[in-house]
């Protein structure tokens, strides 16, 4: 069931859509397997960030860094804040791309470690010259390592090197292996290594470890993840149920059990999204609905939104056409104060509640309850919703339409008997139509990407004609913001690549750097 919980801290609550932690991305020597991992993986990050750039409302990500890791490490990216940023971001996934052609290197073993470290060495500097009452509180980060090689060995790697390094401001440490392909799969993986998801607990901290596939549409599904809110610090939706429908459970104090849930988006709302036909709009539910409360007012919702469940509908009984606005998944909640307990009784509940559900072809009809009327003395209008069981263990909820929303309108019965000249026509038709078992929105392109990222200046060009080409692309490499960790013997270059991390750390002195100097003078 279970996130693995953290006890002993957490902040207070937070809105349901709050920034992501930092996260560094270090992309370790995925060139060496001689296949198109790189390419991929750029055009991957090339479609993600086109969308997280850009996405209106709150921002999901905050800051973001990226590292190479060939025969030695690089960071081809400081911590940069991610929204409005797009540009930048494609011009160093223009440059991953380049470096990663340059040839194939066997990274050293100390070139991850040092690379992690330098990562938490900008980190601090960076959090620590953070203005106060900006509203960011950098406390913690995560660190997401790409690679070729076998999972395992990596963490190997990280047990021997990271034993003496202070990791205590890394929230998560994931290591993700790209597969090379299926026959090099075959002959390179373990009897003992075939677990696309495995978490290992190493150094205090928690490593997570995942297997995907090398396409794009895997490895950009992997990225997509960071925009959902994954934080387990609140309860997002309390259902109220009457105490009655559950005989062997006693009522709380207003005769309601109560099912504590997490809500999760289906999809990106449209409202979101500049350049598309709804970016100009608003989402249409109400004021108070948690749809509006999570995605365009998240700081109004610091509190759990109550849906107290009025009726149960069958399913066969209910028009789709009276529901609006975008679908929300409900799971069963993940929240760290709760007790272990409590956290797997609620859980339970939760499951039995789908099971019984999809049994007896029922839905739920519920009112949402406003989370205060504020200083109006007027109470606000209800929304309503409708509840519908799945088989993976969640619930669906859906706004549905009232009296006062709805239009007139009258459709006559379908007829029973057709004329047979009419039948045969449109059976024919019918019959030219490739059949698909089920949609699948992931064989669906509507070029969104490309429009996302013609949105924002682009001094270099589109990064997707290009990434399959061999022709060199320009690149403006930026500079570190903060002077890298001093370089041990064994990670010095070879003198056929620029060592552009001695030469940043030479050329380049930082105003973090120059006020530290000043305060030790002082």
């Amino acid at each position: 069931m279970h996130q693995r919980r953290t006890t002993g801290k957490g902040p207070s609550p937070t809105p349901w859509i709050h920034q992501q932690p930092p996260r560094i991305l270090i992309v370790h020597s995925i060139s060496s397997c001689g296949t198109d991992i790189c390419s991929n993986l750029c055009e991957a990050l090339q479609n993600f960030f086109s969308l997280a750039c850009n996405l209106m409302g709150p921002s999901r990500m905050s800051l973001f860094s990226l590292y190479i890791v060939q025969n030695q490490y690089e960071c081809i990216l400081p911590f940069v804040q991610v929204k409005g940023n797009f540009a930048r971001l494609q011009a160093c996934i223009s440059e991953l791309h380049t470096l990663q052609r340059e040839g194939c290197f066997r990274p050293q073993s100390p070139s991850l470690q040092a690379a992690i470290e330098d990562g938490l060495q900008q980190f601090r500097q960076y959090s620590r010259h953070v203005p106060a009452g900006a509203g960011l509180n950098y406390t913690c980060l995560e660190i997401t390592i790409i690679t070729s090689h076998p999972r395992k060995e990596i963490v190997k790697q990280l047990e021997e090197g990271l034993k003496d390094t202070d990791l205590l401001r890394v929230r998560k440490l994931q290591v993700v292996e790209i597969t090379k392909g299926a026959l090099e799969c075959m002959a390179a993986t373990s009897p003992d290594d075939d677990s696309s998801n495995e978490e290992s607990s190493i150094l205090g901290t928690d490593i997570d470890l995942q297997t995907i596939d090398n396409d794009i549409i895997s490895i950009e599904v992997f990225f997509k993840d960071w925009l959902h809110n994954n934080g387990t610090d609140q309860e997002h939706i309390h259902i109220l149920l009457p105490s009655p429908c559950f005989s062997n459970i006693s009522g709380a104090r207003d005769n309601s059990m109560c099912l504590r849930c997490d809500l999760q988006e289906r999809i990106l709302s449209p409202s979101l999204l500049p350049g598309t036909a709804d970016s100009s709009l608003r989402m249409d539910d109400p004021k108070g609905d948690f749809c509006t409360l999570y995605q365009l007012e998240p700081q109004l919702s610091t509190s759990p939104y109550k849906l107290r469940v009025i009726k149960a509908l069958k399913s066969s009984g209910f028009c789709e056409s009276l529901t609006y606005g975008l679908p929300f998944i409900l799971r069963p909640t993940s929240f760290w104060r709760l007790d272990w307990n409590e956290l797997e009784t609620n859980q339970q509940h939760f499951h039995a509640l789908c099971h019984i559900l999809l049994k007896r072809e029922w839905l739920l009809l519920a009112k949402g309850e406003p989370q205060s009327l504020g200083t109006s003395l007027r109470e606000p209008a209800s929304t309503f919703y409708i509840i519908l069981p799945s088989r993976s263990a969640t619930l669906l909820v859906k706004a549905v339409a009232t009296r006062e929303m709805m239009l007139p309108n009258s459709f006559p019965l379908l007829p029973e008997d057709p004329p047979d000249d009419s039948l045969k026509i449109m059976e024919s038709t019918l019959a030219a139509l490739e059949l698909e078992p089920s949609y699948n929105p992931l064989d669906i392109q509507s070029h969104l990407y490309l429009l996302m990222a013609s949105a924002s200046p682009n001094p270099h060009g589109r990064l997707h004609p290009s990434l399959r080409k061999t022709r060199q692309m320009p690149t403006n490499r930026v500079r570190a913001t903060v002077a890298p960790l001093p370089m041990i013997p064994a990670m010095r270059r070879t003198p056929k690549m620029p060592d552009a991390s001695r030469a940043s750390s030479e050329a380049f002195s930082s105003p973090l750097e120059e006020e530290e100097e000043e305060e030790e003078k002082a």
